[in-house]
């Protein structure tokens, strides 16, 4: 499909909804929760990214079910009609900067606390974990030895039904609260990738593999018809993994080619835009590809949180030592997701949503340019809540994002940690730049977004 050239300050749509830029803030864990402090931590979080100037920002994973499904601590659910009403002050602060809000929908599944995090375990004793099929045998045999704890339930067909109905009512929840969007959390091993991939699904009904897509694709169109049927005519868009970054002999897993193919089929299934991403089978550094997090992990304060989540400090050395060899394996790769949202972008008419490793102005440019409709980013968001302000507007295509991929931001969250950058050379790096006016931006604000 031809398409004229763009760059980041041109405006765009996504079902409808007008969005003033390209750029969006990925979403990121902001570890929240649902405490009394929860929404006023949200604005706090989000709202530096609108009034710098950024078109879309997404509020990350939120669990759509009141027990069990955290893939996190500090994750903040939607089942609680008071709660998400209250988040009408978020949705109404990025408003006024003239910027739009998605809210990302996410259930673990297998990759739940319950799982992994020995406290929470410990004081959710009698609590299952979705599954979709019986756990593949990697994780299994992590359940074995000890790292894992797995007490799966494999979902009926009437049970994927109403999980989708959940998904629905927490999306129409959403939009009377004024978010803009929905973005199902399609990737990073939660639950929506463990029914697309082939190494999670061994499923015999219709929510099963289906041989012509390669994946378990009809989960997915069924959010699409309970969201519509229940949200109206919101925008929903979804990630799409493809798993090839799985160490070699784990499967089978999704191609390049299946998450092509998933596209073509979502679009049909009525999504306004997809996230083509490329991830392992498994909750790894293939998301957050960059350095060993060498600080977060050496970090004396965050010792008692590892024992809690590990179950020793043995244990969480042990994880320690499997973060590092990752490391090598997904080294951080400027745009990784760029070739398969080219792959995408040839073969559908929607909006393609680029993420990962995208740091440098010109290069989101050549992104859009080439491979997708937006970009985003997520972890520079961490160190630079004003980012947008450097990117956007007259600046040198050279300038970029300080973050360095170490990764310290990100690993601590498993010790129920905040997401902050805890780097001092790129926190001393964003003070300079705040010193010399560089996130200094009078935010305009525009029409209602709606064409």
């Amino acid at each position: 499909m031809d398409r004229a050239a763009v760059t980041l300050d041109d405006p765009v749509s996504i079902g409808g909804l007008r969005l003033r830029n390209r750029l969006y803030r990925a979403p990121l864990l902001e570890c929240a929760g649902n405490g009394p402090d929860a929404v006023d931590t949200l604005i706090a979080d989000l709202e530096p990214a609108a009034a710098s100037g950024a078109g879309l920002i997404h509020q990350g994973a939120t669990i759509i079910s009141g027990e069990g499904g955290c893939a996190a601590p500090g994750m903040t659910r939607v089942h609680d009609p008071a709660f998400i009403e209250d988040l009408s002050r978020l949705t109404e602060t990025i408003h006024t900067h003239g910027a739009r809000i998605a809210i990302q929908l996410e259930h673990g599944g297998l990759r739940s606390m319950e799982v992994w995090h020995a406290g929470y375990r410990t004081e959710h004793p009698d609590l299952d974990q979705l599954a979709v099929s019986r756990p593949p045998w990697p994780l299994r045999l992590l359940d074995r030895v000890g790292f894992l704890d797995l007490s799966p339930h494999v979902l009926s067909t009437a049970e994927v039904e109403e999980l989708a109905a959940d998904f629905g009512r927490a999306a129409a929840r959403a939009v009377d609260s004024g978010y803009d969007m929905v973005h199902i959390a399609g990737a990073n091993m939660g639950i929506v990738q463990q029914f697309l991939s082939p190494f999670y699904n061994r499923r015999d009904d219709r929510f099963g593999i289906d041989p012509d897509v390669g994946a378990g694709v009809a989960f997915l169109e069924l959010l699409a018809e309970e969201i519509r049927e229940r949200a109206g005519d919101v925008p929903l868009i979804t990630k799409v993994p493809s798993e090839r970054p799985t160490f070699p002999g784990i499967g089978p897993h999704l191609t390049d080619v299946d998450a092509v193919r998933v596209c073509e089929r979502l679009e049909k299934a009525g999504y306004d835009g997809v996230v083509p991403v490329r991830t392992s089978v498994f909750w790894d550094m293939s998301v957050v590809r960059g350095e060993f997090p060498t600080a977060a992990w050496r970090e004396p304060r965050f010792r008692d949180g590892y024992r809690e989540a590990f179950g020793s400090l043995p244990r969480a050395a042990a994880v320690a030592i499997g973060n590092w060899i990752e490391s090598f394996a997904y080294d951080f790769e400027p745009g990784w997701n760029r070739s398969l949202c080219r792959r995408v972008r040839e073969r559908v008419g929607i909006p393609v949503l680029c993420e990962g490793g995208l740091r440098e102005r010109a290069e989101m440019d050549d992104t859009l340019d080439r491979d997708a409709d937006l970009v985003g980013m997520g972890r520079p968001f961490y160190a630079e809540p004003e980012l947008p302000a450097r990117l956007l507007g007259e600046v040198d295509p050279g300038v970029r994002a300080v973050c360095e991929n170490c990764n310290n931001c990100a690993v601590a969250q498993a010790a129920g940690e905040s997401g902050v950058c805890r780097t001092p050379s790129v926190l001393m790096h964003a003070g300079r730049l705040r010193k010399h006016g560089a996130y200094d931006r009078s935010a305009s604000t525009n029409d209602d977004g709606r064409l």
